[in-house]
């Protein structure tokens, strides 16, 4: 990670008692992805900022951790006592101490004790393992024409990360797990599509990408989904399946400008970095927060893990209440502006809540969350060439749920779990408090609770004098290994779900939200950056480390400047000669070991 390189809580442990400075232009609280970017941002464009939070990582909701500390996270969470609602007492708010635990956990392992263990795998295994796993709690994919590699790419940001193109879009059709044909050579390979379906595939995948969005093009589709838009082509049911879920990602509810806008994005992402739209961090989706991070500190911000913040004053003015500092241990520090993550505060802060007009508004959270651990890739091993690399699959509604669910497979190339056993995050929008139920009808389409040994095929040769051969049958059925279900909470202004009004100088920013990228979270880290330097740039490109000078340039003397600061002459005739001199001792060295050398091979 990036801990050494930051100027963090870490450097800061022989510290802690020593003061920071009392005046900063922004303080941030949380090191969530937004928090992150808007640190970063300001940072960059030479603003000082104290970034803090209260967990002793980074991330808050967007962390990864490895298996230990992912099962102790749960433990902290369904462990957690419910503390009242902090008011405003004497202008002062106090903060919430555990601000980013999830909700309603419930853990599971495989019964090992009485099955048995499964292609070699046991829980006293799986748990000596625990370093090689890094565990997302959101775990996402970047489009690689996406806003966020975009602004990776713009900001200079990418060189902080690792990055590997996804290896397969899959889907569940007719019952079995399919791989879905993306490109051109996909299409034209794929032994599940007939001729015609290409033909009919590859016409409209090039309608959608030349479709442009004018007067002409919303009235024809204003009204309508994209389920009917994809059916008035005469696409077969197959391939009508293929572009809704796992091309748009969307579903029969999915309105149609929508639809198109999103495959068009899928496939002007293809052919950028393999054949493939997606990228995927290695070592989980919990390095890009540090990313941003790592530059914020490189331009001088000063970062505190594990730092207790106990609360915020405010005072009195025309508007109502206006913020004045953050209580940081014995400190009141003082900045122009606040940023507050996820989690930390109470509804005591909102001074007026009014219901929301209008069209409404994508909330952030509400998460129905699994993280699995199986010993079968999806569809078995082979269709997942090279170990399986990174898949997504998409499936569609179930139960009556207005959202499918999203699910990633991670393998040892990705950085995130050890060899032959694969890493499965389940990810849909939270209908009830039980997200075991949730997420049950997906599941079972994909996974087995129980363990199925590949059956061996007595395959006999027509010639009576050759015996029987037993070959084993390619093992299909992902058995659970480990499961753990969680639910991520809505942040405070997207659980009240209504027009809020904050104390002068205070700002909010959104948790996670139920999308496969990062374009809600870069779009309202741009508002809130906007919004408290209005006439500064965003995140314009950071100098490459050789680019970077530290301290004043050392002026460069005339050539006809005769003296040192010593004010003695240079004597470049000496000087030259103890170059010469040094050379010439290096050449002979190196003509002593050419002469040994060819001594030693005519002895040979």
């Amino acid at each position: 990670m990036w801990c050494t390189n930051l100027v963090c809580c870490e450097l800061l442990t022989k510290a802690m008692e020593e003061d920071l400075p009392t005046e900063f232009d922004l303080i941030v609280i949380g090191t969530g992805l937004t928090e992150s970017i808007i640190a970063a941002a300001a940072s960059r464009i030479g603003k000082t900022v104290l970034h803090l939070d209260t967990n002793d990582y980074y991330g808050g909701y967007w962390a990864s951790f490895n298996l230990e500390a992912f099962r102790k996270y749960l433990n902290t969470s369904a462990t957690q006592i419910s503390t009242a609602v902090e008011a405003i007492n004497n202008n002062f708010l106090p903060l919430q101490a555990q601000p980013t635990l999830v909700r309603n956990v419930q853990e599971q392992w495989y019964n090992f004790p009485e099955m048995g263990d499964v292609d070699g795998w046991n829980r006293e295994k799986i748990e000596q393992e625990f370093r090689k796993f890094n565990i997302d709690l959101v775990p996402k994919l970047l489009y690689a024409r996406g806003s966020m590699v975009e602004l990776l790419i713009s900001s200079n940001i990418c060189r902080y990360a690792e990055f590997r193109a996804l290896d397969r879009v899959a889907t569940v059709w007719d019952g079995r797990i399919t791989t879905v044909p993306c490109s051109r050579s996909d299409v034209f390979t794929n032994k599940e599509v007939n001729v015609v379906e290409k033909r009919l595939l590859m016409k409209f995948l090039q309608s959608c990408v030349t479709y442009e969005e004018d007067s002409e093009a919303k009235e024809e589709l204003d009204g309508k989904t994209f389920l009917e838009h994809l059916q008035s082509h005469k696409l077969t049911p197959n391939l009508t399946h293929y572009v809704l879920c796992a091309i748009a990602m969307g579903n029969a509810r999915t309105p149609c400008r929508e639809g198109i806008a999103a495959v068009k994005k899928f496939l002007m992402s293809l052919g950028h970095y393999g054949n493939s739209p997606f990228l995927f961090p290695v070592y989980g989706c919990g390095e890009i927060p540090q990313c941003f991070c790592r530059l914020c500190a490189v331009f001088g911000g000063i970062y505190c893990l594990n730092k207790a913040v106990e609360g915020i004053h405010f005072e009195q003015c025309s508007e109502g209440l206006k913020y004045e500092s953050v209580k940081c241990g014995k400190q009141n520090i003082t900045s122009k502006g606040l940023v507050v993550g996820q989690g930390y505060m109470s509804r005591a802060v909102f001074s007026k809540s009014t219901p929301a007009e209008g069209a409404a508004q994508k909330l952030c959270g509400n998460l129905a969350r699994a993280v699995i651990l199986t010993n079968v890739p999806l569809g078995g091993a082979s269709q997942n060439p090279g170990g399986g690399g990174v898949a997504i699959m998409k499936l569609p509604p179930a139960n009556n749920h207005q959202e499918g669910a999203t699910i990633l497979q991670m393998s040892h190339p990705s950085g995130t779990c050890p060899k032959a056993i694969y890493l499965i995050h389940v990810t849909t929008l939270a209908v009830t408090d039980n997200p075991e139920e949730d997420l049950k009808p997906y599941v079972a389409q994909i996974l087995s609770k129980d363990y199925l040994p590949a059956p061996e095929i007595t395959n006999e040769n027509a010639s009576e004098n050759t015996e029987s051969e037993s070959v084993k049958r390619e093992n299909t059925s992902s058995t659970i290994l480990y499961e753990a279900y969680f639910n991520i909470p809505s942040c405070l202004a997207c659980a009240e779900n209504a027009n809020l009004s904050l104390p002068v100088g205070v700002r909010l920013v959104c948790g996670p939200y139920h999308e496969l990228d990062y374009d809600q979270s870069i779009e309202q880290a741009k508002t809130v950056f906007h919004e408290i330097f209005p006439d500064e740039e965003f995140l314009p490109r950071a100098p490459d480390p050789e680019e970077i000078i530290i301290g004043e340039e050392e002026p460069v003397p005339d050539q006809g400047d005769s003296l040192q600061d010593s004010n003695e002459p240079v004597d470049n005739a000496s000087e030259c000669r103890e170059l010469e001199s040094e050379s010439t001792d290096a050449q002979e060295a190196k003509e002593d070991v050419v002469d040994k050398a060819e001594e030693c091979t005519e002895q040979k």
